[in-house]
């Protein structure tokens, strides 16, 4: 292991901080009126929103399903492999599917897109290749990219996965404030914990 002194670790490591705000930052030129259309996709779902990805993709795919619940958009996370063995039984004719692929070429990802579709759900592929055989098979591309040399060996998704976060933190907070979803009723569904000791006092 190579050696570094205090000093450089903690100047490296607020460099690394600085490099990922920097691609967050970027996230904002990126938006574009595209954006209204996922919303209004969303927002309109009569079925369930399905969120799925694969590896650090699905990481993110769980935690953009729990916030959308949080925020008032009933979701859930998948798993695309699973639904090739059966799970897709589950896709009907009304839901939203939102696949997050950073490249949109993974043929597990692209099968279960294909799948989805046939069922008749719709889908939203958040990607960084708007021409990707995932972009192609979905009704709307959420085309985001991460500006800049965040990603160690440019293949682990340190950087790529805060600004696919950011991404989906958008829709979370554009969809809450569409639908009036209110501290009240997100109290409803959070009793617990902190935050629910919190929301009982009128905080």
């Amino acid at each position: 292991m190579a050696r570094i002194s205090k000093r450089e670790l903690v100047a490296r490591a607020r460099q690394v901080v600085e490099r990922e705000a920097q691609a967050v930052r970027a996230l904002k030129e990126q938006l574009n009126e595209d954006l209204a259309k996922i919303i209004e996709l969303m927002l309109t779902c009569t079925g369930r929103i399905l969120v799925t990805g694969a590896g650090t993709s699905h990481a993110i795919a769980q935690r953009f399903a729990h916030l959308l619940s949080c925020c008032g958009s009933p979701a859930l996370a998948i798993n695309a492999h699973d639904c090739l063995h059966g799970g897709a039984g589950a896709i009907v004719e009304n839901d939203v599917v939102f696949i997050i692929s950073k490249g949109g070429h993974s043929t597990e990802i692209n099968q279960f897109a294909e799948i989805a579709r046939a069922r008749g759900a719709k889908l939203i592929a958040m990607t960084e290749d708007s021409r990707s055989p995932l972009a192609k098979v979905s009704d709307i591309v959420y085309n985001i990219q991460t500006i800049g040399d965040v990603d160690p060996y440019g293949m682990i998704a340190t950087g790529s996965s805060l600004v696919n976060a950011a991404a989906c933190d958008v829709l979370c907070v554009l969809l809450l404030e569409l639908r009036g979803y209110t501290k009240e009723q997100f109290g409803q569904t959070n009793p617990g914990g902190a935050v629910g000791k919190k929301l009982s006092r009128g905080q």
